[in-house]
C-alpha cells in the first residue's frame, strides 16, 4: 500500500514515515500544499495523510481542489485544529477521517486499517469501458462487440490504469509505480514493451481506442484518433 504524507513538520514526517514503513507501507513525503496536490492528482497513492496548516496551499484547499479534480483516494486529516466546526468542515470538504494532534500511532494505524476494510471490490470487479472497449478485470478479458482477447495480469493492470484515467496523460514514473510498485527493479524499456503489447491487443479486437505517446511525459488513452 502506498501512502502519501503531506506534512510540513520535518521531525513528524521522519518519525511517521519510519513507523509506517516498519508496518510495510511505502511512504512518499511532501512538505507543502502545492507539491502535495500534484502528488495526489498523479493518482499514484492508495491513501493520503494530510496536514491542515501547510505552506503554499493549506490542507483544506488541497482537499477541495483534489476532490474538484475527481481524486477519489482516501484522505485522512492530521491536524491540531480539533474544534467541532473544524472537524465538520474537513469532513464536509471530502476528508474520509480526521485525527487531532497529538495522536497515538496505534490510533492512526487503526484508522488506516478501518479505511482499508471499506469495500472496494465492487468498483474493481465492475467492467471498465472506454469508447468501443469493455474490459473485465476479474477475467482479464478485453472485448469489442464480438471480438475478445485475454490479457496477462500485467497487461490487465496497465490497461485498467489507463481506462480509469481515460484522456489523461499519465507520466511514466506514475505508471511504473502503480503497476510494478515503488520498489520494483524494472528497466524503463519494459514499460515500452508492455505498451507495445497493449497496442497489439487493441488492434486485435479492432478497437478505435488509441494508446498515444506523449513525448517526454508518458502515455494517454483516447477513445479515437
Amino acid at each position: 500500500m502506498r501512502i502519501l504524507l503531506i506534512e510540513d513538520d520535518i521531525s513528524l514526517c521522519r518519525s511517521l514515515s519510519l513507523m509506517l514503513e516498519k508496518q510495510g507501507y511505502a511512504v512518499t513525503i511532501s512538505n507543502d500544499g502545492e507539491e502535495g496536490l500534484f502528488y495526489i492528482l498523479e493518482n499514484a497513492h492508495d491513501l493520503v495523510l494530510l496536514d491542515r496548516m501547510l505552506p503554499g496551499l493549506d490542507g483544506l484547499e488541497v482537499l477541495r481542489r483534489a476532490r474538484k479534480e475527481h481524486a477519489t483516494v482516501p484522505i485522512i486529516f492530521l491536524t491540531a485544529l480539533g474544534s467541532l466546526d473544524e472537524r465538520v468542515t474537513g469532513l464536509d470538504c471530502g476528508a474520509d477521517d480526521y485525527i487531532v494532534k497529538p495522536f497515538a500511532f496505534e490510533e492512526l494505524m487503526a484508522r488506516i486499517r478501518c479505511i482499508c476494510r471499506r469495500p472496494q471490490r465492487l468498483t474493481e470487479a465492475s467492467y471498465l469501458t472506454c469508447g468501443d472497449l469493455v474490459y473485465d478485470p476479474e477475467q482479464n478479458l478485453l472485448r469489442r462487440e464480438k471480438e475478445t482477447c485475454t490479457l496477462s495480469r500485467r497487461e490487465g493492470d496497465l490497461l485498467s490504469l489507463f481506462m480509469k484515467n481515460t484522456g489523461q496523460t499519465i507520466p511514466r514514473s506514475t505508471i511504473l509505480m502503480r503497476v510494478w510498485g515503488p520498489d520494483a527493479d524494472i528497466e524503463d524499456g519494459n514499460l515500452d514493451n508492455y505498451i507495445h503489447f497493449l497496442r497489439r491487443r487493441l488492434k486485435a479486437v479492432g478497437s478505435q481506442v488509441r494508446l498515444k505517446t506523449v513525448r517526454g511525459i508518458g502515455y494517454r488513452l483516447t477513445e479515437s484518433d
